[in-house]
Protein backbone atom coordinates (compact mmCIF):
# COMPACT_ATOMS: atom_id res chain seq x y z
CA UNK A 1 0.00 0.00 0.00
CA UNK A 2 1.21 3.66 -0.72
CA UNK A 3 0.95 6.28 1.85
CA UNK A 4 -0.28 10.06 0.61
CA UNK A 5 -0.77 12.24 3.74
CA UNK A 6 -0.35 9.47 6.54
CA UNK A 7 -3.16 7.48 4.92
CA UNK A 8 -2.69 4.10 2.94
CA UNK A 9 -4.24 4.15 0.07
CA UNK A 10 -5.92 1.08 -1.77
CA UNK A 11 -3.31 -0.70 -4.44
CA UNK A 12 -6.13 -2.01 -6.74
CA UNK A 13 -7.91 1.01 -7.13
CA UNK A 14 -7.25 3.90 -10.32
CA UNK A 15 -4.93 6.65 -8.90
CA UNK A 16 -7.45 9.47 -8.81
CA UNK A 17 -9.81 7.27 -7.01
CA UNK A 18 -7.92 5.98 -4.32
CA UNK A 19 -6.63 9.69 -3.98
CA UNK A 20 -10.23 10.21 -2.33
CA UNK A 21 -9.52 8.06 0.31
CA UNK A 22 -7.34 11.07 2.67
CA UNK A 23 -9.88 13.74 4.32
CA UNK A 24 -9.97 16.59 2.50
CA UNK A 25 -9.52 15.23 -1.14
CA UNK A 26 -12.71 14.89 -3.48
CA UNK A 27 -12.86 13.50 -7.12
CA UNK A 28 -12.19 17.64 -8.59
CA UNK A 29 -9.01 18.56 -6.51
CA UNK A 30 -7.79 14.21 -7.06
CA UNK A 31 -7.87 15.19 -11.02
CA UNK A 32 -6.06 18.47 -10.13
CA UNK A 33 -3.42 16.94 -7.84
CA UNK A 34 -2.90 14.19 -10.92
CA UNK A 35 -2.61 16.83 -13.45
CA UNK A 36 0.17 19.00 -11.19
CA UNK A 37 2.09 15.57 -10.60
CA UNK A 38 1.60 14.96 -14.30
CA UNK A 39 0.55 11.52 -13.64
CA UNK A 40 -2.36 9.71 -15.66
CA UNK A 41 -5.88 9.22 -14.15
CA UNK A 42 -5.53 5.87 -15.48
CA UNK A 43 -3.36 4.29 -13.81
CA UNK A 44 -3.62 2.07 -11.08
CA UNK A 45 -1.87 2.80 -7.12
CA UNK A 46 0.18 -0.45 -7.69
CA UNK A 47 1.70 0.31 -11.08
CA UNK A 48 3.01 3.92 -9.84
CA UNK A 49 7.04 4.50 -9.92
CA UNK A 50 8.53 5.73 -6.68
CA UNK A 51 9.35 8.84 -8.20
CA UNK A 52 5.25 9.61 -9.56
CA UNK A 53 4.24 8.78 -5.92
CA UNK A 54 6.65 11.55 -4.60
CA UNK A 55 5.15 14.25 -7.09
CA UNK A 56 2.33 13.03 -5.72
CA UNK A 57 3.25 13.49 -2.44
CA UNK A 58 4.63 16.94 -3.38
CA UNK A 59 1.61 17.67 -4.82
CA UNK A 60 -0.65 16.70 -2.12
CA UNK A 61 1.52 18.83 0.60
CA UNK A 62 0.66 22.39 -1.39
CA UNK A 63 -3.14 21.39 0.17
CA UNK A 64 -4.61 21.11 3.62
CA UNK A 65 -5.59 17.72 4.30
CA UNK A 66 -6.08 15.24 6.75
CA UNK A 67 -5.19 16.14 10.41
CA UNK A 68 -4.43 19.83 9.81
CA UNK A 69 -8.08 20.37 7.96
CA UNK A 70 -9.75 17.97 10.97
CA UNK A 71 -8.06 20.78 13.61
CA UNK A 72 -9.05 23.78 11.15
CA UNK A 73 -12.36 22.03 11.32
CA UNK A 74 -12.58 21.60 14.81
CA UNK A 75 -11.18 24.81 15.74
CA UNK A 76 -13.63 27.03 13.76
CA UNK A 77 -16.72 25.00 15.63
CA UNK A 78 -14.87 25.44 19.26
CA UNK A 79 -14.59 29.14 18.18
CA UNK A 80 -18.63 28.95 16.75
CA UNK A 81 -19.61 27.78 20.46
CA UNK A 82 -17.38 30.00 22.47
CA UNK A 83 -18.39 33.25 20.93
CA UNK A 84 -22.57 32.18 21.46
CA UNK A 85 -23.39 32.16 17.99
CA UNK A 86 -26.68 31.02 16.82
CA UNK A 87 -24.84 27.97 14.62
CA UNK A 88 -22.81 27.49 17.83
CA UNK A 89 -25.69 26.74 20.15
CA UNK A 90 -26.76 24.57 17.79
CA UNK A 91 -23.51 22.46 17.85
CA UNK A 92 -23.44 22.43 21.84
CA UNK A 93 -26.64 21.16 21.43
CA UNK A 94 -26.66 18.50 18.90
CA UNK A 95 -28.91 19.63 16.91
CA UNK A 96 -28.68 20.82 13.17
CA UNK A 97 -26.57 24.08 12.45
CA UNK A 98 -27.66 24.13 8.97
CA UNK A 99 -31.41 25.42 9.06
CA UNK A 100 -32.96 22.28 9.14
CA UNK A 101 -36.42 21.37 10.56
CA UNK A 102 -36.67 19.37 13.73
CA UNK A 103 -39.90 18.61 14.13
CA UNK A 104 -39.86 15.19 12.06
CA UNK A 105 -36.40 14.51 11.12
CA UNK A 106 -32.99 14.47 12.14
CA UNK A 107 -32.83 11.10 14.15
CA UNK A 108 -28.81 11.02 13.33
CA UNK A 109 -28.85 14.69 15.11
CA UNK A 110 -30.45 14.28 18.25
CA UNK A 111 -30.15 10.27 18.81
CA UNK A 112 -32.37 7.22 19.19
CA UNK A 113 -35.62 8.29 20.68
CA UNK A 114 -36.30 8.64 24.20
CA UNK A 115 -39.50 7.56 25.48
CA UNK A 116 -41.97 8.00 28.45
CA UNK A 117 -42.43 4.05 30.12
CA UNK A 118 -45.62 3.26 31.24
CA UNK A 119 -47.46 5.73 29.79
CA UNK A 120 -51.04 4.12 29.78
CA UNK A 121 -53.25 3.35 32.04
Amino acid sequence: MARIAGVDIPRDKRVAISLTYVFGIGKSLATEILAEAGVSENTRVRDLTEDELAKIRQAVEQHNVEGDLRRENSLNIKRLIEIGSYRGIRHRRGLPARGQKTKNNSRTRKGPRRTVANKRK
